[in-house]
This record gives C-alpha cells, sequence and structure tokens, in this order.
C-alpha cells in the first residue's frame, strides 16, 4: 500500500487552515526586507504588506537549498513513504525546482536501495493557481488514490493552467520588472491597471483597463474567454479582500458557479513582485 506525502513552497498562498486540515507541509522561503531577516508565513499578512511598503529597496528572496531537499528526502525515506510529491514555484521564477531536481539525483545515487519515489512538479504558476491543485492531489491521497493518477492529474493540470494578475499600482511590477520601467510610468499617468499573464516563462501584459472600477469585469472577460468548460478556479487577493469577493461574485455570475472553496491570499514572496494591490484569478485553460 502506498504511503504518500503532498510537499509544496509557501509561494503557493495556501491558508495555514488549509495547510493542517490537509496535512501538507510547505516549505517557506526566506526573506529579507531592509535589515529584518525573516520566513514567509511568519508574520500576518497584513503586516508584511506594511513593511514592504516602507522598505525603499526590493525584499530579497532566498531559494530554498539542494542541501534542504536532501535532508527533506531523507527524512521522509526515513518515515517509510512510498511516493513524496514536491510542487514548486515556477521554475523561471526561482531556482528552487531545479535545487529539488538536483537533489533527487543526488539523494537516488546516494541511497541506491531506497525505494521511494521522489516525483517533482515545475507548477509553471503562482500562489492558489498551484496552492488548489495542491489540496486536491492531498485529497486524492487521503482518499487512497494511486500515486499514478496523482501524477497524471497535476500533470494536466500543470500543462493547461492560466494566471492573470491585476494590479492596482505599479509599484511593485516596475521594481520587480514585470513590465518595462517606461509603460509603467506611463500607465500610471493614465490611470491604467495593467492585467498580466503569468505562465512558465511567459509574462504578458494582456490588457489594460483604466480605472480601478474597470479592473474586475476585464479580468472577468479573460477568464471567460480562456476558461477550459466547467474547469474548477480560483482567485486570489492581497490587501483589500472586497476586490477579490468582487471578482468571485462576478465570475460566479458568468460562469453559473462558484470559485474553488478555498481562499487564496499573497504572502511574502508573491506580493513582493506584484505588490499587495491586486487580485488575480487561475484556472485550467482552453487548449489552443
Amino acid at each position: 500500500m502506498s504511503k504518500i506525502r503532498i510537499i509544496t513552497d509557501s509561494a503557493c498562498d495556501m491558508p495555514k487552515e488549509a495547510e493542517e486540515k490537509y496535512n501538507i507541509d510547505i516549505l517557506c522561503f526566506a526573506i529579507t526586507v531592509g535589515d529584518r531577516d525573516l520566513h514567509d508565513r511568519d508574520i500576518p499578512n497584513e503586516e508584511y504588506y506594511d513593511l514592504i511598503d516602507s522598505c525603499p529597496d526590493m525584499p530579497v528572496h532566498s531559494q530554498l537549498t539542494v542541501f534542504q531537499f536532501e535532508e527533506l528526502y531523507a527524512k521522509y525515506d526515513s518515515e517509510g513513504y512510498t511516493d513524496i510529491f514536491y510542487i514548486a514555484i515556477n521554475a523561471h521564477g526561482s531556482a528552487t525546482y531545479s535545487n529539488a531536481c538536483v537533489a533527487a539525483d543526488n539523494y537516488r545515487a546516494e541511497h541506491p536501495d531506497s525505494s521511494m519515489n521522489i516525483r517533482l512538479f515545475d507548477s509553471t504558476s503562482y500562489s492558489g493557481a498551484y496552492g488548489m491543485p495542491v489540496i486536491e492531489a492531498s485529497k486524492m491521497a487521503e482518499a487512497g488514490t494511486d500515486p499514478e493518477e496523482i501524477e497524471a492529474y497535476l500533470r494536466d493540470w500543470f500543462d493547461s493552467v492560466e494566471v492573470y494578475l491585476a494590479c492596482y499600482t505599479l509599484r511593485y511590477v516596475k521594481k520587480s520588472g514585470r513590465i518595462k520601467a517606461a509603460a509603467a510610468f506611463a500607465g500610471e499617468l493614465l490611470g491604467l491597471k495593467p492585467i498580466i499573464l503569468l505562465k512558465g516563462a511567459e509574462t504578458k501584459v494582456v490588457s489594460k483597463p483604466r480605472g480601478d472600477q474597470n479592473v474586475v469585469p476585464k479580468l472577468a472577460d479573460i477568464v471567460c474567454d480562456r476558461i477550459e468548460k466547467g474547469s474548477p478556479y480560483c482567485v486570489i487577493g492581497g490587501r483589500d479582500m472586497k476586490r477579490t469577493e468582487e471578482a468571485a461574485k462576478e465570475l460566479t455570475k458568468r460562469l453559473g458557479y462558484a470559485p474553488y472553496d478555498v481562499v487564496f491570499r499573497v504572502g511574502g514572496a508573491v506580493s513582493s513582485n506584484a505588490g499587495p494591490d491586486m487580485v488575480a484569478a487561475a484556472f485550467k485553460a482552453k487548449k489552443n
């Protein structure tokens, strides 16, 4: 009988209640904000938003290391797990996935008698875009689903998932380089609010609605145009969760069904680049 453990990292933005309820191991990124060193999820999101607002420099994030993963694999191997699943932050946004792969190769070479399967996944995305399938994978494991079926589910999801980020302020995307600084400056003057596709190596502004009141309707237009029929979807919030509630209500009306029942809110790793004044949606997209 399989003994399965689901593991992810803190950029999935999963609430702690879900982490505990579904027995998910979340590895937390180290973050330096000004002269303060902490780990993602150490402090409430609201406190972190205030901290980065007051810091003139971009926060510095540390990737999870090869050594950390080797220790992790040894721990779960010693506990008798037959299969561990690690679902990582977008490999194009962090070297963490690559480090997990190197550590797996090292561990297999150093422990040739180990029968534990190490299954690694590049989420190609951020936040609830992989937090949501991580929860579903954990539910499947709890229900006794075969590891191969769980792997097939995850790979199918990550092949198709898209996340669209709508920014109400351009301060953070300018600093992080998500869009060119000159374009961001012009957008500020015109009151434009970029909606950005984040998928693997692709980071593309797909729409520029003018004014806060037009952000959610335009985001909903994009979701309805791109979503695979019947796909579960999640909405992701930041500082002002009323925007997330507005997006959920609008999408429920248009699609005819509600978003995922776990609410995701950007933590340290994601808000440092996207900013806390945002709303996003993630879903399985139509095949092109």
